[in-house]
């Protein structure tokens, strides 16, 4: 699979720093977005260990190295399993430097990454970081957040709508840092030419409805005026948290 691939990022016009860290490693063909959490900075220490861990797992191990010591899941391909088994490990040297500095105790962060393999697009993410796929002038979200809101429109408590404005709707209840471990969503996606896959974190979905991310996308071509038209678009409806896009575009 070839890919064109570019990412930006932006503080937002509410907050006083960026939590929010990003990877478009074009070589290896895997893409992060982790959006931190955590007071003193904690947030962007934490999105920054995130996104350095899972690309060290899989930009310095081998493909038969496996996913020790975790267990292979037989129902997805080995690179699904192997970003999995990087944003687990990330899990944990997340606890590490909270156990090695008080300081930063409370932080955690979100991650959605994408792993591209021969023509298959593999997907991993803990928390209401999101993937989607942009294909035939349709959007698809590929993650689920992993939020309270989210939980209660899957339960039928909440409709989508009331969800977006629900004064609770930030609270995730998945993060890197949370637990001892972590079980990280996987999809795969069988990529075609003039896909289009965005990551990124609330910032942008918390501000820009998916018809209008879908309708920038489609009228974007160059995915880096794309990127940034959906960031200054966030910023423009009130910039009110830091806000990350990545636009991965398959030839």
């Amino acid at each position: 699979m070839d890919v064109n691939a570019f990412g930006i990022t932006h503080v937002g016009k509410q907050r006083q720093h960026n939590e929010d860290s990003f990877l478009v490693a074009a070589e290896a063909k895997l893409y992060l977005v982790a959006d931190g959490m955590g007071g003193h900075a904690a947030g962007e220490i934490a999105s920054r260990i995130a996104v350095d861990s899972i690309s060290e797992f899989i930009l310095h191990t081998k493909e038969d190295d496996g996913t020790w010591p975790h267990a292979y899941d037989e129902q997805y391909r080995r690179s699904t399993n192997r970003l999995m088994t990087a944003v687990r490990l990330a899990n944990t040297r997340v606890l590490e430097a909270m156990r090695k500095d008080a300081r930063l105790r409370g932080m955690g962060t979100t991650v959605v990454a994408c792993l591209a393999d021969d023509n298959t697009m593999s997907v991993a993410h803990v928390g209401d970081s999101r993937a989607y796929l942009i294909r035939d002038g349709m959007l698809s979200r590929l993650t689920n957040d992993h939020s309270w809101v989210f939980e209660q429109v899957q339960a039928g408590m909440l409709t989508e709508a009331e969800a977006e404005k629900h004064p609770l709707r930030n609270v995730i209840t998945r993060a890197l840092g949370g637990a001892l471990s972590v079980n990280p969503d996987a999809a795969e996606v069988e990529s075609k030419p003039g896909d289009v896959y965005l990551l990124c974190s609330d910032g942008l979905t918390g501000m820009v409805p998916e018809e209008e991310i879908l309708r920038v996308v489609t009228e974007n071509s160059d995915i880096e005026k794309a990127c940034q038209v959906l960031i200054d678009t966030a910023n423009e409806r009130g910039g009110l948290d830091n806000v990350t896009a990545i636009l991965v575009k398959t030839r």
